[in-house]
């Protein structure tokens, strides 16, 4: 599960640069949210690291789900941001300007896909027997654009970006393009809400690695063989919540609790694994703490 994993992971701590990287020539109204979040000093450098615990399927599609850790780091220096997020890491290449509220975004990505890369995680008996895949090393580049300052407050933000992913590693040998929306907003100068929604669509030689079963897998493990073929894999609903428990956004330490939804579609979701074995729909809870510097 990557991209569940990853919205979630990245936005421990994209409030603080955020917030740190707007400034208002106009100072908005003290008594409203906009007003408290304006006490933030607009400095552009931040730096959060978090850890916590995530409930996650056991692979894509699958109906069982487990608790694993996940660590994640994120920040912003002389306008440059990164992004450590599980098992994701991305630069953004385009600097950032104090007082912009317009971001345009470009850069290199990389995931480390671990999807079935081991059986021991995986509770359902028949998708043990299918095997386990590679490790896929996914390296490409993402580009973006992003709005501060859109419905709540001059501090609020919506994102729209796209990824595109390829794998060097030889476990699928397929390319993944994302599109991906991402909005957050301020409460107060301790809290912080955020809503994303993502799509991927994947290549046919990613879909005969995770979603298809040949012959001799259907022996193996009861489920029928099945051709499984590329196109849009899946979409993800995501909402997140942090709160301050020490200083503000900007500084101190951060609870985080969030969860998501992804559904299966296509030839994805009627393959076996998801739709005998697994299930079209998953879920995913985080909790963690994170501390921003």
């Amino acid at each position: 599960m990557r991209l569940p994993l990853i919205a979630l992971l990245a936005a421990v701590g994209t409030v603080s640069p955020a917030l740190a990287q707007s400034t208002t020539a106009t100072p908005p109204d003290a008594g409203s949210a906009a007003g408290r979040a304006a006490d933030f000093d607009p400095n552009g450098d931040s730096i959060t690291i978090g850890a916590g615990l995530v409930n996650l399927p056991d692979y894509e599609g699958s109906n069982d789900n487990r608790w694993t850790p996940a660590p994640g780091a994120i920040g912003s220096y002389k306008g440059y941001n990164f992004t450590l997020a599980g098992n994701r890491f991305s630069v953004d290449l385009i600097p950032n300007r104090p007082g912009d509220t317009i971001d345009f975004q470009a850069g290199p990505i990389g995931v480390l896909n671990q999807n079935r890369s081991s059986v021991d995680n995986i509770d359902d008996a028949r998708v043990r027997a299918l095997g386990k895949v590679g490790t896929a090393i996914e390296l490409g580049g993402f580009v973006g654009v992003g709005k501060t300052g859109i419905i709540t407050s001059p501090y609020d933000r919506l994102s729209v970006s796209v990824s595109y992913r390829y794998d060097v590693n030889g476990a699928h040998k397929s390319g993944i393009w994302q599109p991906t929306v991402n909005y957050f907003t301020p409460l107060s100068t301790k809290a912080a809400v955020g809503l994303f929604v993502s799509a991927e669509h994947v290549g046919d030689k990613y879909a005969r690695a995770y979603y298809s079963i040949s012959p001799a897998q259907s022996i193996a493990s009861g489920l029928p063989a099945y051709n499984a073929r590329g196109g849009w894999k899946n979409y993800t609903v995501g909402a997140l919540g942090t709160y301050a428990l020490t200083g503000n956004l900007l500084h101190g330490f951060k609870a985080v609790v969030g969860g998501t939804y992804t559904r299966q579609y296509n030839s994805f979701a009627d393959s076996p694994i998801v739709s005998i074995a697994g299930s079209r729909s998953q879920w995913l809870g985080a909790v963690g703490v994170a501390y921003t510097f």
